[in-house]
Protein backbone atom coordinates (compact mmCIF):
# COMPACT_ATOMS: atom_id res chain seq x y z
CA UNK A 1 0.00 0.00 0.00
CA UNK A 2 0.80 3.33 -0.46
CA UNK A 3 -0.15 7.24 0.52
CA UNK A 4 -0.53 9.76 -2.10
CA UNK A 5 -1.03 13.32 -1.61
CA UNK A 6 -3.33 14.42 -3.88
CA UNK A 7 -5.22 17.92 -5.05
CA UNK A 8 -8.39 18.70 -7.19
CA UNK A 9 -8.93 21.03 -10.08
CA UNK A 10 -9.97 23.70 -7.22
CA UNK A 11 -7.05 23.91 -5.00
CA UNK A 12 -7.87 21.10 -2.20
CA UNK A 13 -5.18 18.90 -1.19
CA UNK A 14 -5.87 15.27 0.48
CA UNK A 15 -4.43 12.15 1.25
CA UNK A 16 -5.51 8.46 0.19
CA UNK A 17 -3.85 4.77 0.04
CA UNK A 18 -3.69 2.88 -2.84
CA UNK A 19 -2.52 -0.47 -3.64
CA UNK A 20 -0.36 0.69 -6.35
CA UNK A 21 0.42 3.70 -8.54
CA UNK A 22 -1.05 1.43 -11.25
CA UNK A 23 -4.27 1.18 -9.16
CA UNK A 24 -4.12 5.02 -8.36
CA UNK A 25 -4.60 5.50 -12.04
CA UNK A 26 -6.94 3.32 -13.05
CA UNK A 27 -9.24 4.76 -10.43
CA UNK A 28 -8.50 7.94 -11.63
CA UNK A 29 -8.71 7.48 -15.49
CA UNK A 30 -12.31 5.71 -14.32
CA UNK A 31 -13.63 8.82 -12.83
CA UNK A 32 -13.71 6.66 -9.27
CA UNK A 33 -11.53 9.41 -7.22
CA UNK A 34 -13.14 12.39 -6.08
CA UNK A 35 -12.04 15.59 -3.69
CA UNK A 36 -13.72 14.57 -0.12
CA UNK A 37 -14.11 18.23 0.23
CA UNK A 38 -16.10 19.18 -2.86
CA UNK A 39 -16.11 16.16 -5.00
CA UNK A 40 -14.31 17.14 -7.85
CA UNK A 41 -13.00 13.99 -10.00
CA UNK A 42 -10.40 15.84 -11.76
CA UNK A 43 -7.67 14.98 -9.24
CA UNK A 44 -4.07 14.47 -9.95
CA UNK A 45 -0.57 13.63 -7.56
CA UNK A 46 0.75 16.62 -5.64
CA UNK A 47 4.55 17.09 -4.51
CA UNK A 48 4.87 15.23 -1.82
CA UNK A 49 7.69 14.84 0.80
CA UNK A 50 9.02 11.20 1.90
CA UNK A 51 7.79 10.14 5.73
CA UNK A 52 11.00 10.33 7.36
CA UNK A 53 10.85 9.72 11.04
CA UNK A 54 13.67 10.05 13.72
CA UNK A 55 11.08 8.93 16.63
CA UNK A 56 12.39 6.00 17.96
CA UNK A 57 10.06 2.68 18.66
CA UNK A 58 9.86 3.76 22.26
CA UNK A 59 8.52 7.26 21.60
CA UNK A 60 5.90 5.89 19.19
CA UNK A 61 5.00 3.73 21.97
CA UNK A 62 4.74 6.44 24.54
CA UNK A 63 2.71 8.66 22.23
CA UNK A 64 0.40 5.73 21.79
CA UNK A 65 -0.37 5.15 25.24
CA UNK A 66 -0.85 8.63 26.34
CA UNK A 67 -3.74 8.32 23.56
CA UNK A 68 -1.82 10.81 20.66
CA UNK A 69 -3.34 11.11 17.73
CA UNK A 70 -0.76 10.19 14.58
CA UNK A 71 -1.61 12.22 10.90
CA UNK A 72 -1.89 10.53 7.99
CA UNK A 73 1.86 9.48 6.63
CA UNK A 74 3.10 8.80 10.05
CA UNK A 75 2.97 5.93 12.34
CA UNK A 76 -1.52 5.91 12.40
CA UNK A 77 -4.64 7.21 11.26
CA UNK A 78 -5.63 10.37 12.58
CA UNK A 79 -8.26 10.26 15.23
CA UNK A 80 -11.61 11.20 14.42
CA UNK A 81 -13.08 11.45 18.04
CA UNK A 82 -10.68 14.67 18.67
CA UNK A 83 -10.72 16.25 15.17
CA UNK A 84 -8.26 19.60 15.63
CA UNK A 85 -8.45 20.42 11.53
CA UNK A 86 -11.50 21.64 9.52
CA UNK A 87 -11.59 19.11 7.48
CA UNK A 88 -11.24 15.90 10.28
CA UNK A 89 -14.56 17.82 11.78
CA UNK A 90 -15.79 17.62 8.66
CA UNK A 91 -15.15 13.95 8.43
CA UNK A 92 -16.28 13.48 11.72
CA UNK A 93 -19.61 14.88 11.19
CA UNK A 94 -19.68 12.99 7.98
CA UNK A 95 -18.98 9.75 10.17
CA UNK A 96 -21.53 10.75 12.54
CA UNK A 97 -24.42 11.01 9.79
CA UNK A 98 -23.77 8.10 8.11
CA UNK A 99 -23.78 5.61 11.06
CA UNK A 100 -26.93 7.20 12.82
CA UNK A 101 -28.45 6.76 9.44
CA UNK A 102 -27.32 3.77 7.65
CA UNK A 103 -27.37 0.16 8.78
CA UNK A 104 -23.78 -1.63 9.65
CA UNK A 105 -23.57 -4.50 7.94
CA UNK A 106 -20.09 -4.80 8.22
CA UNK A 107 -17.97 -7.73 5.90
CA UNK A 108 -21.39 -8.47 4.03
CA UNK A 109 -21.56 -5.11 2.07
CA UNK A 110 -20.55 -6.73 -0.78
CA UNK A 111 -23.64 -9.04 -0.34
CA UNK A 112 -26.02 -6.75 0.96
CA UNK A 113 -25.56 -4.29 -2.06
CA UNK A 114 -25.90 -6.40 -4.60
CA UNK A 115 -29.17 -8.12 -3.25
CA UNK A 116 -30.85 -4.87 -2.96
CA UNK A 117 -29.60 -3.67 -6.78
CA UNK A 118 -31.03 -6.60 -8.28
CA UNK A 119 -34.33 -6.07 -6.27
CA UNK A 120 -33.74 -9.68 -3.94
CA UNK A 121 -33.68 -7.29 -0.64
CA UNK A 122 -35.55 -4.33 0.59
CA UNK A 123 -33.52 -0.96 -0.36
CA UNK A 124 -31.82 0.76 2.52
CA UNK A 125 -28.98 2.92 3.76
CA UNK A 126 -25.77 0.87 4.28
CA UNK A 127 -22.52 1.16 4.83
CA UNK A 128 -19.33 -1.59 5.41
CA UNK A 129 -17.06 -3.05 4.09
CA UNK A 130 -15.29 -4.17 0.88
CA UNK A 131 -12.02 -5.47 -0.61
CA UNK A 132 -11.23 -3.05 -3.44
CA UNK A 133 -11.63 -5.89 -6.32
CA UNK A 134 -15.45 -6.28 -4.81
CA UNK A 135 -15.85 -3.02 -5.00
CA UNK A 136 -15.32 -2.06 -8.33
CA UNK A 137 -16.63 -5.58 -9.23
CA UNK A 138 -20.10 -3.55 -7.81
CA UNK A 139 -19.43 -0.23 -9.71
CA UNK A 140 -19.09 -2.27 -12.93
CA UNK A 141 -22.32 -4.07 -12.36
CA UNK A 142 -24.06 -0.37 -11.86
CA UNK A 143 -24.49 -0.88 -7.95
CA UNK A 144 -24.14 2.78 -6.69
CA UNK A 145 -21.31 2.54 -4.39
CA UNK A 146 -19.30 5.47 -2.30
CA UNK A 147 -16.01 4.65 -0.65
CA UNK A 148 -16.27 7.01 3.03
CA UNK A 149 -13.03 8.61 4.14
CA UNK A 150 -12.90 6.86 7.27
CA UNK A 151 -12.86 3.57 9.32
CA UNK A 152 -16.14 2.31 10.59
CA UNK A 153 -16.56 2.94 14.43
CA UNK A 154 -16.67 -0.59 15.37
CA UNK A 155 -12.95 -1.31 13.55
CA UNK A 156 -11.41 1.58 15.55
CA UNK A 157 -10.32 1.48 19.00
Amino acid sequence: MMVYSLRCAEGHGFESWFKSSDAFEALRKGGHLACPQCGDARVEKALMAPAVSSATRQDVESKASEGAAEPMGGAGPVSLARPTTELERAIAALRRKVEANSDYVGPRFVQEARAMHLGEAPERAIHGEARPEEARQLAEEGVPILPLPFMPGRKTN
